[in-house]
């Protein structure tokens, strides 16, 4: 009979302690209004070819210094496509994802290795309601004395190797 009763004391509280746990609802992160809008980076003068190039070539390089096959694609501020590279052998289905890393970067104006975290960690879940987003680190944005010029993308290898990449390639332009 003891049993019985401990089973029930039992049940009972954590019977109280969901009701009054789900009593309260937690904060709405909506509500937090931050004063600075982030991400407010001026649109610059497009990239022009010669400078895609020199950010695809030095991704490139990075690449075969580490015996990665990478795709690298260059968009302009409004995520249009400049250039692109396919490396012999590449994943063939990363042609479209590092446009679509480098496309996300440069309209959202930030890297998407920050929209890979947001749902990563369970927050900003809203984030995959948003047209065009990717969330897979291998895309960041291309800044020219404060100001976006376009982004780069790199895909091929796993999103750790995509990013190591892609930020030897913005930093011809990221200074």
């Amino acid at each position: 009979m003891n049993k019985m009763k401990l089973k029930v004391l039992v049940m009972l509280l954590v019977g109280f302690q969901a009701f009054f746990g789900m009593a309260q609802p937690a904060p709405d992160p909506a509500d937090d209004i931050p004063d600075v809008m982030p991400f407010d980076l001026a649109l610059g003068t497009p990239i022009n070819l010669e400078r895609a190039e020199v950010a695809i070539n030095a991704a490139i390089a990075e690449s075969k210094k580490r015996n990665w096959k990478m795709n690298v694609a260059v968009v302009d501020v409004n995520g249009d496509l400049i250039s692109f590279k396919r490396m012999d052998n590449a994943q063939i289905a990363s042609v479209a994802i590092a446009e679509h890393k480098a496309r996300a970067a440069a309209r959202f104006r930030r890297e998407t290795k920050l929209f890979e975290k947001g749902i990563n960690i369970g927050k900003n879940n809203n984030i995959i309601t948003l047209d065009g987003v990717i969330a897979s680190r291998g895309g960041i944005p291309l800044v020219e004395n404060g100001k976006i010029i376009g982004a780069i993308g790199c895909s091929g290898g796993t999103g750790s190797q995509d990013e190591v990449v892609c930020k030897v390639g913005a930093t011809t332009i990221n200074k």
